[in-house]
């Protein structure tokens, strides 16, 4: 058994980067407020949500919103109306952290690393394609995504033990979560709410956006294993060879799993008792993308899975109760940089929130929408929602905001409902992979040693090739008036 160090921390380095950007952000958020107009529009309860009402939009007088609260923002995140969502990303950090700490010292996950890479080293490009196919398959259908993130901490060491990076690692799991959810086929928290405010049938136009997937698939793949046989043939080309090699140090991958098997006899029944909680987990998490009545319940319930999963595999691994409740401790204070660099990422939007510019910029971009040509609305609105994805993380939360306004806007500047649909899934997905205000990125890279400056050089290049290949899809889209309308 390893001592009580764990890899479930953010180095010093990675997290003044990260933190010096979100200030930044929030500054700028701040002074949007004190530059723009504010306004406000009605809003409405439907089925539980509060949607806004088109055309409602009215000027109001400025709140009185000084400078020093821009910096007290993260803390006042914790109390402000709709706190749940970060309060629940919180203790989910905490439970997932401190229970991946007790796989570690127990030994369970070097013991789960050796046992995949000894099955699949002579075929690891086949695995990385199951993998980024899997990701991505349950991001798109059926909308997991952040209850899938936890599986960073266990791909990023099977990508070393591969002859991989972080990045790679990343790579396999991150990415394709993140594409797949953007490139939603039947995604429930995109597509079907989008739908459902256009008036389409349920999921309709699919065929165009199976299409979609296919070549996104391909292309993340091509980009990740491209990266990846470089640094296959040469480790010293990784982006994060220097920081990766702490991470490696900890995991010694030359251990083989007969002989961890050998040194721990309960190793068996704690790969089996943590794969079970696990199974449990995932199921849970699909259960909760086609019942959007517990959908809020999946991230207590991994995180209670991940404790239970955790406790129960170290004690079958051999650990007492004292060294379970130091690894669990020790993985919690990993992570509290990570915890603040949430708080700090919600307090873009609570900025702008509290400034009451949040409904000017959209009502804004209507104008501009409304005034436009055919195809150029279709790209506004795709525009208009990476701006808004900035700000506001959550898809179903931007779909009730926007689509109300961008249906009946897509009818006067003449494109079809799904073409402004397609539009919205574009605008919504793959940024949250390059916007620093998003928690979840946030969260994934504190798994690992990867900075978000390296994050940002490293996927860049896939962002503009997105770009290139979305603007092709939502031409198309407009050429054909994607329909049924």
């Amino acid at each position: 058994m390893s001592e009580n160090k764990s890899s479930m921390k953010i180095g010093k380095t990675a997290f003044i980067g990260a933190a010096g950007i979100i200030l930044l952000l929030m500054i700028v958020s701040g002074i949007l407020t004190l530059v723009l107009p504010s306004g406000q529009y009605e809003r409405v309860i439907v089925d539980g949500r509060t949607m806004i009402v088109a055309d409602s939009y009215n000027a109001i007088d400025k709140p009185d919103y000084p400078v020093w609260r821009w910096i007290t923002a993260p803390a006042e995140v914790l109390g402000a109306p709709g706190n749940i969502a970060v309060i629940t990303i919180i203790l989910f950090i905490i439970f997932v952290s401190g229970s991946i700490a007790i796989l570690e010292g127990a030994g369970v996950m070097k013991d789960l690393v050796a046992r995949l890479v000894e099955r699949f080293r002579q075929r690891k490009y086949l695995l990385m394609a199951i993998m980024i196919f899997m990701f991505m398959f349950l991001a798109s259908f059926l909308g997991i995504y952040e209850g899938l993130v936890p599986m960073i901490i266990f791909i990023v060491p099977l990508a070393f033990s591969l002859g991989w990076d972080s990045l790679t690692g990343l790579g396999i799991s991150l990415l394709p979560l993140a594409f797949g959810f953007a490139s939603a086929v039947t995604n429930p928290f995109t597509v079907a709410i989008a739908q459902g405010i256009a008036e389409l049938p349920l999921f309709s136009g699919s065929w165009l956006r199976i299409i979609f997937f296919v070549l996104v698939y391909f292309i993340i793949y091509f980009f990740v294993s491209r990266y990846a046989k470089k640094v296959d043939s040469n480790p010293e080309r990784s982006l994060v060879y220097k920081e990766d090699q702490a991470r490696k140090a900890m995991q010694k991958p030359e251990e083989s799993s007969s002989a961890l098997e050998a040194s721990h006899p309960g190793m068996k029944k704690a790969l089996i008792w943590f794969g079970v909680c696990m199974g449990v987990a995932i199921t849970f998490v699909i259960l909760t993308s086609v019942i959007p009545a517990i959908s809020d319940l999946s991230f207590p319930l991994m995180a209670l899975m991940f404790f239970i999963g955790g406790i129960g595999a170290g004690r079958f691994a051999g650990l007492t109760g004292r060294r379970i409740v130091r690894s669990f401790a020790n993985g919690i204070v990993g992570m509290i940089p990570g915890i603040l660099l949430i708080l700090m990422a919600y307090s873009v939007k609570h900025i702008i929130d509290r400034g009451m510019i949040t409904d000017t910029i959209l009502h804004a971009a209507a104008g501009w929408i409304e005034s436009a040509p055919t195809m150029g609305a279709a790209f506004l609105i795709y525009l208009i929602t990476l701006i808004m994805n900035f700000f506001i993380g959550s898809a179903s939360a931007k779909a009730f905001l926007m689509m109300p306004i961008l249906t009946p806007l897509s009818d006067l500047v003449g494109i079809s409902r799904q073409t402004a649909v397609l539009a919205f899934d574009f605008g919504d997905g793959f940024s949250n992979m390059l916007f620093p205000s998003n928690a979840l990125l946030l969260i994934a890279l504190g798994f690992t040693v990867v900075s978000y400056p390296k994050w940002f050089r490293w996927t860049f290049p896939l962002q503009i090739i997105m770009l290139g290949v979305t603007s092709l899809f939502l031409v198309f889209a407009v050429m054909i008036n994607f329909g049924p309308f």
